[in-house]
């Protein structure tokens, strides 16, 4: 087990209600690729905090590594809808540049 997954494990036992600590243990899981349990760390922590632009796209990537490329459309389309509403240009790029090539037919 990765240092960086037990570190922020024991983190979460710690603080369960912790949402930077399932969003770092999600991310952790994440960039080892383990998208399945990462996913399910963002989905709680973006239960916790639903505005949370960067958990929307991760869980957006997770379902497109899955190989579930309609709901990681529908989870692009909500972190579009949240880069907008909180004016970050970047990831309101990335979001627009990632859903044409999934649209295209």
């Amino acid at each position: 087990m990765s240092p960086q997954i037990e570190k922020y494990q024991k983190l979460l036992e710690q603080y369960p209600g912790n949402e930077l600590a399932r969003f770092s243990l999600g991310k952790a899981l994440y960039d080892l690729g383990k998208y399945s349990e990462a996913r399910d760390h963002f989905k709680t922590a973006l239960s916790q905090r639903s505005d949370w632009m960067v958990v929307q796209i991760l869980i957006g990537r997770c379902d497109l590594a899955l190989g579930q490329e309609e709901t990681a459309i529908e989870a692009f389309k909500r972190g579009r809808d949240l880069a907008l509403q909180q004016n970050h240009e970047g990831p309101l790029a990335e979001m627009n540049e990632l859903l044409a090539q999934l649209t295209k037919a």
